[in-house]
């Protein structure tokens, strides 16, 4: 198939991220080779469900072949609900959707080591076979197999989407993990995972006030920035890691934090903001060290409605602009997905969807598997 005889096709792009706080959903039309977003929504996780999710994300070794086995295909179940959930409320026939594109649910990334490997679950043929769309899943391990970190894979999109010709800009994506894109003039184009964003900050939210998320950053910004512990926290070695580098839930969870021993010491509220200071801080140093000349910052993801971390952000970054993607008429919340509809029509095509320079790839890679939809 050629990219003019699918001019006309929809693709559906899923995604859950790192924080699993939901499946985003994006119906994304390719109208001249340009992704437009055409409809949008999040479709929540039942509670029993996200437990499992994020017991397995932290210790793979509480889970059997069978626990494992069930839990993918009930991913998948819950992926299918989501992309049905949004062909129903857009009006959209399922026969308008050329392919599916689903990340599914990362609970292993490890690219570094004698035996790199990524893991995403959520079987893609239960959603083939509920949805009647075929679906393209498995997005990172070709990447992986070709010696990259299978992550991050947005910053092509961005680059697409939001490059300014003589212009420096970052793209920062504020999911569970911080990641940035540098689009650089001459189409130079870097990325990679900073460290923790909205993940932790859930976590610890979660574990003291039994609240998702942090609405707002308003229990971070009731309490005070602990100086010894951020330290603590900044000495990992992840940070001083140069790029190509991409992390998740397995490093910088919950657990990870609590091996500090000042955190019993300090009040919860001033170990949330010591968590989103050391967010901006990283992320910060990870911009003046690779993109000192960025004139704007344009952020997306979840983290994008933490007004305490943007303004945090902003003063870390001065004098440069942090502002939305909405400000350039993109979605923050549904950028990820749109990249995964994108990503699946890269499959389709037969075209690459990875930047070697971003994942450290030997060269540029066709990105997951094909599963098809059921013809009888």
């Amino acid at each position: 198939m050629t990219a003019s005889d699918d001019a006309s096709a929809l693709y559906l792009g899923l995604i859950s991220g790192t924080s699993v706080d939901g499946v985003d959903a994006a119906l994304v039309s390719f109208d001249g080779g340009m992704p437009q977003l055409r409809a949008a929504l999040t479709h929540p996780w039942p509670d029993a469900l996200r437990e499992r999710v994020l017991a397995l994300a932290q210790d793979l070794t509480a889970f059997n072949l069978d626990t494992f086995g069930r839990l993918d295909v009930a991913l998948g179940r819950h992926f299918a609900e989501a992309a049905q959930a949004l062909l129903e409320t857009s009006g959209t026939a399922p026969s308008a959707v050329r392919a599916i594109g689903s990340h599914g649910q990362t609970v292993r990334h490890r690219p570094q080591g004698d035996t790199p490997f990524t893991l995403q679950i959520g079987d893609p043929t239960v959603i083939a076979e509920t949805c009647g769309i075929d679906v393209v899943a498995d997005f990172r391990r070709a990447d992986v197999a070709a010696g990259g970190q299978g992550a991050p894979l947005l910053p092509a999109l961005h680059a697409m989407l939001l490059g300014q010709p003589g212009q420096t800009r970052v793209v920062l994506n504020l999911g569970g993990i911080a990641n940035i894109t540098v689009l650089e003039p001459g189409d130079r184009v870097l990325g990679f995972d900073t460290g923790p964003a909205n993940g932790l900050l859930d976590a610890w939210c979660l574990e003291q006030r039994g609240e998702p998320f942090d609405r707002d950053g308003a229990f971070a910004a009731a309490g005070q920035v602990d100086a010894p512990l951020l330290e603590a926290l900044l000495a990992d070695s992840y940070f001083t890691l140069a790029p190509p580098k991409s992390t998740g839930r397995e490093h910088f969870h919950l657990a990870w934090l609590l091996r500090q021993p000042r955190v019993p010491l300090l009040a919860p509220a001033d170990v949330q903001a010591t968590l989103l200071e050391l967010t901006a801080h990283t992320i910060a140093d990870a911009i003046e060290a690779h993109a000192p000349a960025a004139t704007d910052v344009l952020v997306c993801g979840g983290g994008v409605h933490n007004s305490q971390l943007m303004l945090r952000l902003a003063e870390w970054l001065a004098p440069r602009r942090v502002i939305s993607t909405a400000a350039h008429g993109i979605d923050p919340d549904y950028l990820e997905a749109t990249a995964f509809a994108w990503l699946a029509r890269q499959r389709v095509l037969g075209s690459p969807g990875n930047l070697p320079a971003v994942t450290g790839a030997r060269g540029r890679r066709v990105l997951g598997a094909l599963h098809l939809a059921p013809r009888d």
